[in-house]
């Protein structure tokens, strides 16, 4: 497969999404370990669907996940709900495969997201959502200089029990004193 760096970090390159891919992310997309943290176990993902999916957001600031050291796709992440007028975006990321988790991976791709939000998107405040159960994504993201800014109380249903959404933001100002 043939990636881009459009964004690189000290671990992993961000590159435009392939619809080649589509067969990995269905696999990823179908596992229960992913998809628990993402909300969407509800869901099933079928190769069309995605192939589709992968067709229409390529281009919206939606990136595949690449690993510098042998250019081995791991992931997906990306900027939306981006407000220009508001200068507000959203952030989210998923690694797929269980190997590939807890490597600081998630930190590179924090930090090169953040960087292309606030330099060249010109945003001020990126904002994402994580589950409180999800304390190793929450823990990641404190590295990266978010902060916990609220929370919708028992508002996610999984394998019977509630947990919070649990929202974080970091602005402009504050990326920029924590900025490596």
């Amino acid at each position: 497969m043939r990636y881009y760096k459009k964004l690189t970090g000290k671990k992993v390159y961000l590159s435009p999404m392939n619809v080649e891919d589509a067969e990995v992310y269905v696999k990823w997309l179908n596992d229960f370990d992913v998809t628990d943290g993402l909300g969407n176990s509800n869901r099933v993902v079928s190769l069309e669907d995605e192939r589709e999916w992968i067709s229409q957001n390529s281009g919206q600031n939606q990136f595949a996940i690449v690993r510098l050291e042998d250019d081995k796709l791991i992931g997906n992440c990306g900027i939306h709900g981006l407000d220009q007028s508001k200068q507000c975006a959203e952030v989210g990321l998923f690694i797929g495969d269980e190997e590939n988790r807890n490597k600081g991976y998630g930190q590179d791709v924090l930090n090169l997201l953040l960087n292309y939000g606030f330099n060249y998107l010109n945003l001020n405040n990126i904002m994402l959502k994580v589950f409180s159960f999800n304390e190793a994504a929450i823990n990641c993201y404190k590295k990266v200089g978010f902060r916990e800014i609220g929370r919708r109380r028992k508002s996610y249903y999984l394998r019977g029990k509630f947990y919070d959404d649990v929202y974080m933001d970091i602005l402009r100002e504050e990326y920029h004193q924590f900025d490596k």
